[in-house]
This record gives C-alpha cells, structure tokens and sequence, in this order.
C-alpha cells in the first residue's frame, strides 16, 4: 500500500486556494474557533440554499465571506432582505 495524498491538500496554490485567506500574528487561536462558529452558523442558517464553500478573507478592518451556493435566490431573499438580516446577524 502506498500513502495517500488528500485531493485538497494536493491542489492547494495550483487549482484551488485556501478556504480562509488571512494572517495573525496575535490573536490566531480566536480567529480560528470565529471562523469555524462563522462557518457552523451559516451550515445551519442555508440548510436549504445547497452551501458548498464558505471562504473567508480578513483585512485589517473588516471581513469578507465569499459563500459559494447553488440557490442564490434563498440566500439573497426578496429585495436582497435576508442578505441584510444575515449580514447583522454575522456581525454579532
């Protein structure tokens, strides 16, 4: 038997970049259990949206999140309405 490579690991830098693109020097072990509640609330909250990948970028004053999902339509509401709820709801 020979060893095994994970697929993502594998295409890491070449087809596929990091889920979470950011830099701590600080504060990493917090940033890390916030990106997982982050990323646990939004599996939680888009059950029926089809979310396939969260990535999260952080710059010195604010955060982004790129979700890649098959609805849009469930994650972007009516008038873009549950985008704003969502947003405040992230926030805290």
């Amino acid at each position: 038997m020979g060893q095994k490579t994970h697929p993502v690991g594998f295409r890491l830098g070449i087809i596929r970049g990091w889920d979470s693109n950011w830099y701590a020097e600080k504060d990493l072990p917090e940033k890390l259990i916030e990106d997982e509640e982050v990323r646990k609330y939004l599996a939680a909250r888009l059950k029926r949206a089809g979310l396939s990948r969260v990535v999260i970028e952080r710059t010195p004053k604010r955060v982004i999140l790129t979700l890649h999902t098959s609805r849009p339509g469930v994650v972007i509401g009516c008038g873009g309405q549950e985008v704003e709820k969502m947003r405040e709801e992230v926030k805290k």
